[in-house]
């Protein structure tokens, strides 16, 4: 099985970024424990600041490598972005949408989720545990 996990903007910064939000672990410690912890599935990571390149990420998860699932972290494009949406209902991929924080308990302008519906679930405000939910739950998922 192959998972791919992307994510977005900002999201290189973890462990360092507002460690009372996101924490203090890096994404890259998180990794490389879960590949660890889950031998039986590959896991590949892409991570952008760039819109465009997380779209052609997602193109690459769904035909290229063809990832089993995707879990999507695409940061404030979340809000945003309508061309990332668009990206993931156009891929047969299920995607599921995780977030460290809960958007809901945050600014006005992070209550708007442009991937509600195009997406298999969400998992917020779990902190990294909201990726390795996601990870968990495709290891089970039969589509």
């Amino acid at each position: 099985m192959k998972i791919s996990v992307i994510n977005g903007p900002n999201l290189n910064l973890t462990g360092t970024r507002e460690p009372h939000i996101y924490g203090t672990e890096s994404f890259d410690t998180w990794l490389t424990t879960m590949r660890q912890e889950h031998p039986d599935i590959e896991i590949m990571y892409f991570q952008s600041n760039v819109e465009g390149e997380i779209i052609n990420a997602l193109h690459e998860a769904a035909y290229a490598q063809n990832a089993s699932g995707i879990v999507l972290n695409a940061g404030a494009y979340t809000h945003t972005s309508i061309a990332i949406a668009d990206a993931v209902a156009a891929i047969q991929v299920p995607v599921i949408a995780v977030h460290m924080s809960n958007p809901l308990s945050r600014e006005p302008e992070r209550h708007t989720d442009l991937l509600l519906g195009k997406c298999l679930g969400v998992i917020s405000g779990l902190g990294m545990k909201s990726y390795e939910l996601a990870i968990r739950y495709f290891e089970s998922y039969k589509g």
